[in-house]
């Protein structure tokens, strides 16, 4: 076999570029097997370099069906990767894996790809070979009983890829042409609002707690009376609620109604907003 033959299958086999592979080739004496070693050993090296670095651009992947959908954040530091051929078939795939897993990070990364490497593997060769930091940020699956999951995409890249994603599961005994539209709009709905619960008394107590001190500094240079400012406070926060809770957010089509108005006048009993998850580059 010549030299130009095992560099070609040296790159085949691991994805890396032609100096690295030809220098590999040198470094072993010509013997692919501790060829691919070289540039695995090199590969963790070059990618563990690049884990220190920002990576603040992406991509969010949906894979899945109306009954199971996953939602699955990659990360890469310009946006000229994330548009990257080799990048999006890799997300592509790493999509369908997550869902399969159901989003558990851990048998992800154990997982193969179709390569026969494992997820992990992937990785490390894709950092080397595109030379920038790729991390896998929030992941996440929707999949409850008798619930029909609805998707809206925003940005689109390429097919399922995304700069936003948004799942949303509605439960109902009935399955009609009106909750397919209600729960297109409201996934876009969800996309355009930002909620951060279903309902006010689901909003994370954490982010109640850190609303409220900003209230409470806002209002220290008032000079108000502090029953006044008391009240003030109350307001401020009750309104943090109403417009970060789903259920109680002016509905994008129809802003003079609530969400919830919008679901008690579509007059289907068993249909109920299961939950809900929204994620989007550089949040």
């Amino acid at each position: 076999m010549s030299d130009i033959e095992k560099i070609k299958k040296l790159r085949q086999s691991t994805g890396a570029g032609f100096k690295d592979c030809n220098v590999a080739l040198k470094e072993s004496n010509g013997d692919l097997g501790k060829a691919v070693e070289i540039l695995r050993i090199k590969g963790i090296a070059k990618a563990s370099k690049k884990m220190s670095r920002d990576a603040k651009e992406g991509v969010i992947v949906v894979s899945g069906d109306s009954n199971k959908t996953s939602l699955i954040e990659v990360n890469c530091e310009t946006d000229f990767v994330a548009k990257n051929v080799d990048f999006i078939n890799f997300v592509k795939e790493l999509s369908e894996i997550n869902n399969q897993c159901s989003s558990n990070l851990e048998k992800l990364n154990k997982s193969n790809m179709t390569n026969g490497k494992t997820v992990e593997d992937n990785f490390v060769a894709l950092i080397a070979k595109i030379g920038e930091k790729i991390t896998i940020g929030k992941v996440q699956t929707i999949e409850n009983s008798n619930s029909q999951n609805f998707i809206y995409q925003h940005s689109i890249i390429k097919d399922n890829v995304s700069k936003l994603g948004v799942i949303v599961s509605l439960e109902s005994k009935e399955k009609n042409e009106q909750i397919n539209s209600f729960g297109k709009q409201l996934s876009m709905h969800i996309a355009a609002s930002n909620p951060i619960a279903l309902n006010s008394d689901e909003i994370n107590k954490d982010v109640l707690e850190k609303e409220q001190k900003l209230i409470v500094e806002e209002l220290k240079n008032s000079r108000k009376p502090e029953e006044i400012a008391k009240k003030i406070s109350l307001g401020k926060i009750n309104k943090f609620k109403e417009e970060n809770s789903l259920m109680t957010q002016d509905w994008v089509m129809e802003p003079k109604k609530k969400v919830k108005d919008i679901l008690s006048e579509m007059n289907i009993p068993s249909l109920k907003i299961k939950e809900f998850t929204r994620i989007k580059i550089g949040e």
